[in-house]
């Protein structure tokens, strides 16, 4: 059966292999988004004919328009263009690969409009969690994981009952520098720190993964995907980037998920969820894995993940404030503006800066996270 399917970010990592497993399963795309890369969006409407492509930079979004003007696509400009396309009734799933907190308001509205999310912007449940779960139960549609570790989870959990779970066991990397001291981070430059291991991913992401940040957010992003209390989950570092995450049971049953670090897979059953299909992605050889190994994180070097749990059991507003902090400080770091271990103390000092309460509306959210950002940047750029 064909699907309708509307990529968030159809220009960034997991955008362009969203839009390879969709021509792989003959799914219609009928609209995409990025913020500027015009010249690759223009390559894309050629090849998959979207009836709307939205760049959210205005200046871009004009050189696609006259770019494109002989095909059939209309070119929309700025976030309004992406609320308008996530808040389309007529299509199947709508993909959120939008980067940070900017990805949220179009979850709501997709949500909103009765479409299933394929959810890769973990940042809409780190900070608003409990408005977009409660939407999700209101509206009766899917929201199902992209990330691989959660998707991992998700896959360990089919035809179970989640009172036999024990534990959700989150992998990670461990990203370029486990292993290091807090003294050896202190002249790590951002270069160094955009080189995962094992993922070809944004720059983002990888920074937040080679802080254990990303390990932190999917944590929380944990917590709300699948109704666990964060005393329900654990971390392990797992170097080798085989086992994505595991499910243990009540009975000491632990269920693994294990494959290539191919983002096609969960892109594929985010979308084909119950059914499989042939995949484009790699295969994983288990005769070249050598061994497998597990090491428990270092938090206190690695301070974001153990914030992020403690935010996490804070609950309220504190996840959206650690996230707006880490968010506004991976950027300040790549624009050489501040440290790497400044990325760890700005998330510690945004957590004990603020004093916060619940919220109940997006526009609270998105205020914290204001807030925050402009913390940091008063703090670390003076």
């Amino acid at each position: 059966m064909e699907k309708i399917i509307s990529i968030l970010g159809s220009t960034g990592s997991i955008g362009t292999q969203s839009l390879t497993v969709c021509k792989k399963m003959g799914y219609r795309v009928k609209a995409i988004t990025a913020h500027s890369n015009w010249k690759l969006m223009e390559e894309q409407i050629r090849q998959f004919n979207p009836e709307k492509a939205v760049l959210t930079d205005m200046e871009a979004a004009q050189k696609l328009k006259e770019a494109v003007s002989d095909t059939a696509t209309t070119v929309l400009s700025g976030m309004d263009g992406v609320l308008e396309v996530a808040s389309d009734p007529q299509q199947d799933t709508v993909i959120n690969a939008l980067m940070g907190v900017a990805g949220l308001k179009p979850t709501v509205c997709a949500i909103e409009a009765g479409n299933n999310v394929a959810l890769a912007n973990k940042e809409t449940l780190v900070a608003g969690g409990k408005l977009v779960t409660e939407l999700v139960k209101k509206k009766g549609v899917l929201l199902t994981p992209i990330d691989s570790e959660h998707s991992a989870i998700f896959q360990c959990l089919q035809g179970n009952e989640s009172k036999s779970v024990k534990r959700l066991i989150i992998t990670a990397s461990g990203g370029p520098f486990y292993g290091k001291t807090r003294s050896e981070l202190a002249g790590i430059k951002k270069e160094q720190a955009l080189k995962h291991p094992n993922w070809s991913m944004g720059a983002k992401i990888t920074i937040d993964s080679s802080t254990l940040m990303n390990k932190g957010l999917e944590f929380i992003e944990a917590m709300w995907l699948f109704s666990m209390p964060p005393e329900k989950i654990d971390v392990v570092v797992h170097p080798q980037s085989i086992i994505h995450s595991m499910v243990e049971y009540v009975d000491g049953s632990v269920m693994a998920q294990m494959g290539a670090p191919d983002m096609m897979i969960p892109i594929q059953y985010a979308l084909t969820w119950p059914h499989r299909y042939e995949s484009p992605a790699k295969h994983l050889d288990l005769l070249s894995c050598g061994d497998l190994i597990f090491k428990k994180p270092d938090t206190e070097t690695f301070t974001c993940l153990a914030d992020c749990i403690e935010a996490a059991k804070r609950g309220g507003l504190y996840p959206c404030v650690l996230n707006g902090a880490n968010e506004e400080a991976v950027s300040l770091f790549l624009q050489d503006k501040i440290g790497y271990l400044d990325l760890f103390d700005a998330v510690r000092q945004a957590l004990d800066h603020f004093d916060l309460g619940d919220y109940n509306s997006v526009e609270e959210v998105l205020e914290a996270d204001r807030k925050a950002r402009e913390f940091v940047r008063e703090t670390f750029t003076r």
